[in-house]
């Protein structure tokens, strides 16, 4: 097989790599929105300082178009919402410096609960499924798979 001088293809053994393996176009569109935002995530303790970036941080960005402008969503710990609505003019700011053209225009905030606490009474709940008496006969079964579904078994017809 012989290929072109002016072809970019390259004949190399073994495993190509992830850029070699897209279409142009793809590569173009990859290129212009997902280089603005995987650089906002590298950047984001520069960008916000230091106290904003403990309790937020970027989910998404929408590249504008005719209908819309560009947005950058970002996921805000609840209480802290009215800190961060002060300092919107300054990320702004200072992502568009930091790209040295009108990156983001609008900013929109989503808030969310920081509680970790939420599998704490359900696990005690799924362990004590089983009426005592099966739970040991269960328990002396040598196969675990069979105990295991044996388990579940017992987990959904409790539900029911």
């Amino acid at each position: 097989m012989q290929f072109k001088n002016s072809s970019k293809q390259r004949n190399v053994q073994g495993l190509r790599s992830f850029r070699d393996t897209l279409p142009k176009n793809i590569k173009k569109i990859i290129n212009k929105k997902g280089h603005i935002f995987s650089e906002t995530l590298n950047n984001w303790k520069y960008i916000v300082g230091e106290d904003l970036f403990k309790f937020c941080y970027p989910k998404s960005f929408k590249n504008s178009n005719r209908f819309g402008v560009s947005t950058l969503q970002v996921m805000v710990k609840k209480g802290h919402e009215i800190e961060i609505e002060y300092s919107k003019k300054k990320i702004i700011d200072k992502m568009n410096s930091f790209f040295g053209y009108s990156v983001v225009e609008k900013l929109k905030f989503i808030s969310f609960d920081d509680d970790q606490n939420f599998a704490g009474p359900k696990e005690t709940k799924e362990k004590n499924v089983t009426i005592k008496k099966y739970q040991k006969k269960i328990n002396d079964i040598n196969n675990d798979k069979i105990k295991k579904s044996l388990i579940e078994f017992t987990k959904v017809y409790k539900q029911k």
